[in-house]
């Protein structure tokens, strides 16, 4: 089967099948062009899609992924960061090996293929000019033989005219001979062209154009076994990347099978584990005994001086038990009274006291004018602005409970240990340094490290403080988890749920009751007001823990700011001792604290709690 022997007279539609078929191939390039492109966006997207869900730096969703679902999703990140890179592989390598390699075949195909019909041309213009030779030839012997037959007709119709001269018919007698000869000239000529013609005939359809059309068959079939052996490289380099893609599809699936939900569970404890224990039983309070008690000008709570029970929780916290309950987060400082405590009375009567009871019909300051004072006091507005704005927390992280609190600290100290051993490094790197320079003078001034070596000292100096002082809130907080009695289970129920930094955070520290009080200080007025809708904003803050409890031994009114009303008898709980200036801070209730003489009160301090407070007076 040979296109020269079967097709030697369809050169025209070889020429057109040959062209369709570099158009095939250049269609195919374009195809897998498009295919490469696609491979391409689609990795562009899948590393986009991979790097828009990687946790950020230093943010809050890197503490997120401890948990071991949350790894598995960033493994799952990373494993399709690595599987769009395989696509960008597949790219690449048909790129290089089937787009590249094609358009270069193709130009040479096109050259190729261009030459073969260059001379397939040039032989048929061979064949049509050994045609038009022979036509020539074949009509000068026609030609010649009518003009020779003309001449031996006129000649024998002169030789048998009487009256024609002889040298008339001599002449007309050369003149067909010389006809006659030009006649047998071009027949000779005639037929040396045919014979001529006849073999380069032969030899184009039977030796020319078959070697032409050979060629041109062979380069159609190498163009079609190369678009074979392209289609074939096309599915291998798919091939090639399956074993690493089915890695990445097995590492996501070893992720997913790395999630522990009890690891999970585990976390989530240590996360938000505050260290409180839960509240004991709620003491029952019998109300058939009438009991005199005032209400301190401290608190802003209802007056219980008309014998009704009310609940122990203002606003919409009401009836929620800790650790549900609503804090009030706008209990202003408790400061101590600015004069000295009055001496306890001479007996127990209440008649005794120099400041007796307090008339029910007396009237006290409004609640609504005690609230308005309150609003309108700038510094205090601004330091909540500040609070529910989200700012920073105070330093030794009172505003979490206990367990955070706890850790926060020992990632502080730990820290802070990293950036002391950092600068002794450099500290010992630089006295190296020096002493080169002493033995070797000529290297550099020794001098010229003494600055910094101070400034080193003086670092670690300021580092070291700070851990001591990390380390002593961190013993504080070490001290206050280990499991208390019942008493303190209670007090760490009931009252420890309050947080008071926000209030510190204004203040910037709790005053003794010595007087002394800052301008901005003096400005905020201490009171109490039900919980209400933005308590919600407020909700991180840390109340002075109960260092034991009190007795009160005489009743005492507490009608000036930063006090509070006991009646003879009233247990209570001691959050501050007696620093010597005659007051001792008591709680009543979450929302009821103040001062009392403490000579009119006996105290018994909890052992640990006693222990604890001291080492926080040492540290502060």
């Amino acid at each position: 089967m040979s296109w020269g022997t079967e097709l030697w007279d369809q050169f025209d539609n070889l020429e057109k099948h040959t062209q369709w078929g570099i158009d095939v191939l250049e269609k195919y390039i374009k195809f897998v062009k498009e295919r490469t492109e696609i491979e391409l966006s689609y990795a562009k997207q899948l590393r986009n899609l991979s790097k828009k869900y990687q946790p950020k730096k230093n943010s809050k969703e890197e503490e997120e992924y401890r948990y071991t679902s949350t790894r598995a999703f960033l493994a799952t990140l990373n494993e399709m960061n690595d599987y769009a890179g395989q696509h960008e592989v597949i790219s690449e390598n048909m790129t290089s090996l089937i787009t590249g390699e094609l358009s270069r075949y193709v130009q040479e195909l096109k050259q190729e293929r261009k030459s073969h019909f260059h001379d397939g041309r040039k032989a048929q213009q061979h064949i049509e000019t050994c045609w038009k030779q022979l036509e020539a030839s074949k009509r000068r012997f026609e030609r010649d033989c009518k003009e020779a037959d003309r001449a031996q007709q006129y000649f024998e119709k002169m030789d048998a005219d009487i009256n024609v001269t002889k040298a008339d018919v001599e002449k007309a007698r050369q003149q067909a001979q010389l006809r006659h000869q030009m006649a047998e000239d071009s027949k000779a000529e005639y037929s040396s062209t045919l014979q001529k013609f006849n073999s380069e005939q032969h030899d184009h359809y039977y030796t020319h154009i078959p070697n032409i059309f050979q060629k041109i068959q062979e380069m159609e079939e190498r163009r079609i076994v190369r678009i074979g052996e392209s289609m074939k490289t096309f599915a291998e380099v798919d091939r090639q990347v399956i074993p690493i893609i089915g890695k990445c599809l097995d590492e996501i699936t070893k992720a997913a099978e790395s999630i522990d939900h009890k690891n999970d569970s585990q976390l989530v404890i240590e996360a938000f584990k505050s260290g409180f224990e839960p509240p004991g039983d709620v003491d029952f309070e019998d109300f058939t005994q009438p009991m005199k008690r005032t209400v301190s000008e401290s608190s802003l709570s209802n007056s219980r001086g008309d014998g009704k029970s009310e609940p122990k929780f203002g606003g919409k916290s009401k009836g929620k038990l800790w650790p549900f309950i609503k804090k009030n987060k706008l209990m202003s400082l408790l400061t101590s009274p600015h004069q000295p405590p009055p001496p306890p009375p001479a007996s127990a009567s209440p008649s005794a006291v120099p400041n007796g009871p307090q008339s029910p019909k007396q009237q006290k300051e409004p609640l609504s004018h005690r609230f308005n004072e309150f609003m309108t006091s700038k510094p205090k507005i601004h330091c909540f602005r500040s609070l529910k704005r989200g700012g920073a927390g105070p330093e030794d992280f009172s505003n979490l409970p206990p367990e955070q609190r706890r850790k926060k600290l020992q990632q502080k100290v730990d820290e802070l240990n990293k950036d002391i051993q950092k600068e002794m490094d450099q500290r010992d790197a630089l006295t190296k340094m020096k002493d080169v320079y002493i033995k070797n003078p000529q290297m550099g001034d020794a001098a010229s490290v003494d600055q910094r070596l101070a400034e080193l000292g003086q670092n670690i100096e300021k580092l070291r403080l700070e851990v001591q002082k990390f380390e002593g809130w961190l013993a504080e907080v070490e001290g206050r988890l280990p499991v208390r009695t019942e008493q303190a289970r209670r007090q760490s129920g009931l009252y420890e749920a309050q947080n008071t930094s926000a209030v510190n955070s204004c203040a910037q520290d709790r005053e003794s009751p010595d007087g002394s009080y800052t301008e901005e200080q003096s400005q905020e007025t201490e009171m109490k007001v039900p919980a209400t809708e933005f308590d919600d904003e407020f909700d991180d803050e840390e109340p002075l823990p109960t260092i034991g409890t009190c007795k009160a031994l005489y009743t005492f009114e507490g009608q000036n700011e930063g006090t509070i009303s006991v009646a003879e008898g009233e247990m209570l709980y001691v959050i501050e001792e007696d620093k010597g200036d005659g007051w001792t801070r008591i709680r009543r209730n979450e929302d009821e604290e103040g001062y009392v003489p403490t000579s009119y009160v006996e105290v018994y301090l909890d052992k640990n709690a006693k222990d604890v407070y001291k080492s926080l007076q040492k540290i502060s």
